[in-house]
């Protein structure tokens, strides 16, 4: 037998109808905040990801599933959605179409890590990300988003943390402060952190390591390094936040694992997720389109983890499509008699399901049962020569003759929604 490979997962009926239930209750939210939607291939350039993610990053150092192509042209498996994206508006021009962009994706995602709680080699994200505006309120505004889409969920005690991570002007000095500091370190640090302590300072602070997170206690912050631009533009986002009523958690020691992040960076956690607690994330990306090749426009967005979603929505408890209408066709001629009805009501947009095996009456009455379906409709040979059907109510129990002459009429009036 062969079985899904390690870390990828199948998804099955019962368990699709939430993943359709919380795409659908996101989209609205993203159109309700004027995005479009925009749908990318999961198989991109390695270039794309080395210049954007970082080449020093964990994601392009050891998690990519990265490939060369009959071509010998070395190809990845998209590890995140918001590199894509740039290509995409740079190379279709989407930035001329509007001075604002709002886009957003919904799909899967692949990275090599160790299969755990919430976290697959293929996951799933929901993806929003608007490109031409540099004012905090739009910072603000994809945050606010996020947390609508998760409680709209139902998700339930999510915390929300935010910082800033500076800009190109302020930023260096905190680099060269932050590599001092973890040099005085070096032999007390994991392996991972010394090596990022010489090449890219800031991801040593996302570390996960215990012994290291303790050591960084004493780390400069970001904070104390602002110009006072990054300064001003931090305390507006937080201000919009406070206006609509949005609980936060600074975090001075909050990086993101990609290279691409200035200012504005956030994560909403979760409760009872354990270590990986993130549901969320995101922030602004400044600078990313002109580094791929694009237009210097700022950008700003988040993405949404699927499976940790899942992990803590309150889901309606039948999200099953139900079945409004069983065909019990007793026999061959039955069953060709009645096959244009039920043709006709599916074009009509009703859920008919109809019995092609020839099995028993009570066998079709428990198939309708199974499928929760409102009502039976009975037809045999006894009522095909007397011109009626027999429709039963599933719930009620309770039968009644129609005429075949008006059995689409009468059943459309009674079983739309």
């Amino acid at each position: 037998m062969i079985k899904a490979i390690r870390g990828f997962k199948d998804i099955l009926p019962g368990e699709t109808e939430k993943w359709v239930y919380l795409e659908n209750l996101a989209r609205k939210f993203f159109l309700n905040y004027g995005f479009r939607e925009i749908r990318l291939p999961v198989l991109e350039k390695t270039e794309l990801f080395a210049r954007s993610i970082g080449e020093t990053t964990d994601i392009v150092e050891k998690e990519m599933y990265t490939f060369l192509d009959r071509s010998q042209e070395s190809l990845t498996l998209r590890p995140e959605a918001t590199a894509g994206i740039c290509r995409a508006v740079i190379e279709n021009g989407l930035y001329a179409q509007a001075k604002i962009l709002k886009l957003f994706t919904i799909g899967p995602m692949f990275r090599y890590e160790r299969p755990q709680k919430g976290r697959l080699r293929q996951f799933h994200q929901l993806n929003a990300e608007v490109f031409g505006s540099q004012v905090p309120g739009t910072d603000a505004e994809i945050i606010i988003l996020a947390c609508d889409i998760l409680e709209g969920g139902g998700a339930k005690k999510l915390k929300l943390e935010i910082n800033s991570l500076g800009c190109p002007k302020c930023r260096p000095a905190f680099r060269d402060a932050l590599q001092k500091f973890l040099k005085g370190l070096k032999d007390k640090l994991c392996e991972d952190c010394r090596r990022r302590a010489e090449k890219n300072p800031l991801r040593a602070l996302d570390c996960k390591n215990e012994t290291c997170q303790a050591l960084y206690n004493e780390a400069p912050l970001i904070e104390d390094f602002w110009c006072e631009e990054c300064r001003e533009h931090f305390l507006r986002v937080l201000n919009d936040l406070e206006i609509v009523g949005l609980s936060y958690q600074k975090n001075p020691r909050l990086v993101r694992g990609l290279d691409y992040y200035v200012r504005t960076t956030f994560e909403i956690k979760a409760p009872n997720l354990g270590a990986q607690d993130t549901v969320a994330a995101g922030g602004r990306y400044d600078g990313l389109l002109k580094a791929l090749g694009g237009p210097d426009l700022p950008g700003v967005g988040f993405a949404i983890g699927m499976e940790r979603f899942l992990l803590v929505a309150d889901l309606p408890e039948e999200l099953a499509i139900k079945i409004d209408l069983f065909v019990a066709a007793l026999g061959e001629p039955a069953r060709q008699r009645i096959l244009p009805l039920v043709h006709n009501l599916r074009k009509l947009g009703l859920a008919v399901d109809l019995d092609h095996e020839g099995r028993s009456l009570k066998a079709q009455l428990k198939q309708a049962n199974r499928l929760k379906a409102r009502y039976t409709l009975i037809v045999g040979e006894n009522e095909l020569s007397e011109n009626k059907a027999l429709l039963r109510d599933m719930e009620s129990g309770v039968q009644e003759e129609i005429p075949l002459q008006s059995l689409e009429d009468s059943l459309f009036k009674r079983l739309k929604r």
